[in-house]
């Protein structure tokens, strides 16, 4: 999850909540690439998960990276709780997953250089201390009370909260990964038909990298659990949000949306101060409980967005937040299927044509049936699978048009990333189906061989 933002001025005008969000708004040739993948680490001897202190930890893993690559360390009092080196930061998330939130770049090819980099540095700190990393939506294995809990004084207020406003709040912190791309947009107008298309077709993602069939060490009824978890969390805060649909949306309504979602904290002086349930509308008036007669600037405003939990959030660019993390090969892929579907106009037309005409109720659903059924879900009475062909058909159309050429010119496009997704439609197995596979077969019931097959 973030980082906390720092600076921005005090929040004297209602615009300059839009503003903030209008801010975003670049030419076509600003367009960037922002990549983010998350993975359970876990000891290597005992398969149980990293905890924060001690030779083989989350701590460890974060010097070591620190020490052996450059990296300049992110403290909460004294914990080093994450890293940054050129524009990119590694963070945690609330259970030690660790996560990489890449640098803005230009090209698919950069950001899954970025990705490989990454993950090989994580290889070497972690083979050295005992440790490895597996790319999952949801932990296999482990239970809340074996997960441990990072020192972050943001963590320790949701977790609080969550049990009082939905049943699977919890899991989602300390038991889930994700991988996202974040993506910008010229203009209100290109920021709506964007959002419109990442919103409808975010199931068509979350079937498509399908990878958490399993929780506490046994099939769980779906392909992502991870998917599951996100509906019963926090309803004020999640969801489809129908009303992006609606004429007349645009960076207002979204601010509106946004102020009605309850708060959770206020970051004063490296201090998380507690605003659990409290209103941001209140905050603007002076009338915040939790800071009587103070109001907010605009880093306040931009860590409150942090807090909303949509299937596509806004902030000064459209982050996708649908589909399960997984392994090294198809990390890629993710923005691969984005860029390709938003980044030209006539792909993201397209995309639009594919998905404009279903209801708000079909798409509820979609999301529902994407996390049980995957690839066999259905959509206005059509097969999810050829939903989903069709979009990638669309994404590599885009990425041709795009034509930004790899490996010195030896690559003349981007499309090459779309194959891992391109079998998976090929095959219509998922690859949660994949798993499941291999523990009704070899695997025998037993989840001990995932760790050795699927870790980095």
């Amino acid at each position: 999850m973030s980082i906390p933002q720092q600076g921005g001025g005090p929040i004297e005008r209602h615009e300059q909540l839009a503003e903030y969000l209008a801010a975003g708004c670049k030419p076509k040739e600003a367009w960037r690439i922002g990549t983010e993948h998350e993975k359970f680490g876990y000891d290597a001897k005992t398969l149980t998960p990293l905890p924060y202190d001690g030779p083989c930890s989350i701590r460890a893993m974060l010097e070591g990276l620190r020490d052996r690559f450059g990296w300049d360390p992110v403290l909460e009092g004294d914990k080093i709780i994450g890293l940054t080196r050129d524009g990119a930061n590694v963070s945690l998330e609330p259970g030690g997953q660790l996560e990489l939130s890449g640098a803005p770049l230009e090209t698919i090819h950069q950001t899954c250089d970025e990705v490989n980099q990454h993950l090989a540095e994580v290889k070497e700190i972690a083979e050295g201390i005992g440790a490895a990393f597996i790319g999952l939506g949801a932990a296999p294995v482990w239970t809340h009370e074996e997960m441990p809990v990072m020192p972050k004084g943001r963590y320790a207020l949701m977790t609080r909260y969550m049990g009082t406003v939905g049943t699977h709040g919890t899991q989602m912190m300390y038991r889930t990964c994700t991988v996202q791309v974040n993506l910008d947009f010229a203009s209100e107008a290109d920021m709506v038909e964007k959002f419109r298309v990442a919103l409808a077709l975010q199931p068509v993602a979350t079937a498509l990298f399908a990878n958490s069939p399993f929780f506490e060490g046994k099939p769980n009824g779906h392909l992502s659990w991870r998917s599951r978890i996100w509906r019963d969390l926090d309803a004020s805060r999640t969801g489809m949000l129908p009303f992006a649909f609606e004429d007349g949306f645009g960076f207002e309504r979204y601010v509106e949306y946004a102020l009605d979602v309850p708060m959770y904290f206020v970051y004063r002086d490296g201090k998380y101060v507690d605003a659990l349930g409290q209103s941001f509308r209140d905050f603007l008036k002076g009338e915040l409980p939790a800071l009587p007669g103070e109001k907010p600037t605009l880093s306040d405003w931009a860590d409150h967005l942090t807090t909303l939990f949509p299937e596509a959030r806004l902030k000064k660019f459209i982050e996708m937040r649908g589909a399960d993390g997984g392994p090294w090969r198809r990390l890629c892929a993710l923005p691969a299927l984005w860029v390709g579907l938003t980044y030209d106009q006539g792909a993201l037309d397209a995309a639009w044509d594919v998905a404009k005409g279903w209801t708000a109720e079909e798409r509820e659903q979609l999301r529902v049936d994407a996390s049980v059924k995957g690839l066999h879900a259905e959509i206005a009475g059509r097969p999810l699978r050829d939903v989903a062909r069709e979009v990638l058909e669309i994404a590599e159309a885009g990425l041709k048009a795009r034509a930004r050429p790899g490996a010195g010119g030896l690559i003349p496009d981007e499309t090459h990333f779309l194959n891992s997704l391109q079998d998976i439609v090929a095959s219509g197995k998922t690859p949660a189906e994949e798993l499941l596979e291999l523990y009704n077969g070899p695997w025998r019931g037993d989840l001990t061989p995932l760790f050795r097959d699927f870790s980095y």
